[in-house]
């Protein structure tokens, strides 16, 4: 049941499990230490629930579908050295500066939530964003075995979830 909306309640009126459930419960923000501890906790969630979550300092409200962070996730700056990488999850909200040339790839492991985006700062040389699966489109181009490269060293580009294993890349980059 979503929530039953406001209400005034008298003085001695009897609080039913029905109201503490669709007035109280499914309007509060309940705080969790992480997702699985929600998910743990909340059997079934329901439209419109909001949630806050310690580890990663984030508000998110239940579309119907999905739990989807509300307003700005908290900036995570990361530096890499790595020479292949391939989002994450977990990389969604954050800055990873890649200080070698190489390869950043956005699949279908990297899940982001309609909505969720990574900035990534080529540092390196030389720096390509590909594919193992996942839909990815720019500069003109889009498909599931495509690639390009990040324009030049000292260049920035977002990578933002459009839906569902679908991604566009926003920036300097050439399809390759």
């Amino acid at each position: 049941m979503a929530g039953l909306g406001y209400k005034v309640f008298a003085a001695g009126e009897v609080l039913t499990a029905a109201n503490v459930n669709g007035y109280l419960m499914e309007q509060t923000v309940m705080v969790f230490d992480d997702s699985a501890a929600r998910t743990s906790a909340i059997g079934t969630p329901t439209e419109g629930m909001i949630t806050y979550l310690k580890d990663s300092n984030g508000l998110y409200y239940y579309s119907g579908s999905a739990w989807t962070v509300v307003g700005l996730d908290p900036i995570t700056f990361t530096s890499s050295t790595a020479t292949a990488y391939t989002l994450q999850s977990s990389d969604a909200g954050s800055y990873i500066q890649f200080t070698n040339a190489g390869t950043v790839t956005v699949g279908t492991a990297t899940d982001f939530s309609q909505g969720e985006q990574v900035q990534i700062l080529a540092d390196g040389t030389a720096l390509t964003i590909t594919t193992d699966g996942a839909t990815i489109a720019g500069a003109g181009t889009a498909g599931t075995a495509v690639s390009f490269t990040v324009g030049a060293q000292y260049e920035a580009v977002g990578i933002i979830a459009v839906d569902t294993d679908t991604y566009r890349i926003i920036g300097n980059i050439t399809a390759v």
